[in-house]
């Protein structure tokens, strides 16, 4: 229904502060991601007529009933599958900085 709308938020705040984030953050594998994920979902719901080209564009806006269901799926779906994602943002980003950077100084101070 709207799950996309999540990710897709979140994605908007973080491109738009991108500059605010420190280099060490990688925000754009963050970006990349999100992006990635609000796009593949967005098709998949144009796929099953779940969005339309006209006004209310999503079909689970059309009744209250229906709009109900798009929030809870939003809250179901929606927020855990973005959490995740940060989540394994968050790891990649520690496990770059703390294990693979380090790796790699010494063997570039060896070359110099």
């Amino acid at each position: 229904m709207a799950c996309f709308l999540v990710p897709t938020t979140v994605g908007g705040a973080t491109t738009l502060l991108r500059k605010k984030f420190p280099e060490e953050m990688h925000i754009d594998w963050l970006n990349m991601m999100i992006w990635g994920g609000a796009v593949g979902l967005a098709v998949e719901h144009v796929a099953h007529g779940e969005i339309m080209p006209w006004p209310p564009f999503l079909t689970a806006m059309a009744t209250p009933a229906d709009t109900a269901a798009m929030f809870r799926e939003m809250a179901s779906v929606g927020i855990p599958m973005t959490v995740g994602l940060i989540l394994a943002w968050g790891v990649m980003v520690l496990a770059y900085e703390k294990i693979i950077v380090p790796k790699r100084i010494p063997l570039l101070n060896g070359l110099a």
